[in-house]
């Protein structure tokens, strides 16, 4: 089973692609200043984090710095791959929690009551407004240096084009 981890002093949190778009590879990372972990995960789960950190940092204070894109720090090599994400906030504190789950290698088997059911490793992050801010500025810079989308069905383009579905 792979490793847990847990930040609650973040100094490093950021999305990020390693390869050119159309065969890049996304990860999140976190930094506590120790420990560098990255986890990989879809596009679109990059996209829907960003979204619904928006959402909530609606009801925050707002943030208190000019923020640019925050890049991935070597070494990138990805702990787990994600399945499941969470988010939360702590009002106490002022912070955004956020709670990744590793992707279950298998599915749970409703009919075995008595099997093993074994959970996957997690990464939770506790995160300033500043921090799920600048998550949200990286992630739309990301986002915005991938394919083209075509302007008729939305799908990525590719260099030579695209069977695309609405012309048929």
């Amino acid at each position: 089973m792979a490793e847990s981890f847990e930040f609650r002093e973040v100094y490093h949190f950021t999305s990020g692609a390693v390869g050119e778009p159309g065969d890049r590879t996304f990860y999140i990372q976190a930094s506590d200043g120790e420990r560098l972990v990255s986890v990989k995960l879809e596009k679109q789960q990059v996209g829907a984090i960003a979204t619904y950190l928006r959402t909530i940092l609606e009801d925050m204070p707002a943030p208190s710095a000019e923020l640019e894109p925050l890049p991935l720090r070597e070494p990138v090599e990805a702990e787990w791959v994600v399945g499941q994400i969470a988010v939360g906030v702590s009002e106490e504190d002022a912070q955004v929690v956020l709670v990744i789950e590793e992707l279950a290698e298998e599915p749970y088997d409703e009919d075995d009551l008595f099997a093993d059911v074994s959970v996957g490793a997690s990464l939770r992050v506790h995160l300033t407004v500043d921090q799920a801010a600048q998550f949200i500025i990286t992630s739309d810079d990301l986002m915005d240096k991938g394919r083209p989308p075509c302007r008729l069905c939305g799908q990525p383009e590719t260099p030579g084009g695209h069977v695309c579905p609405r012309l048929n």
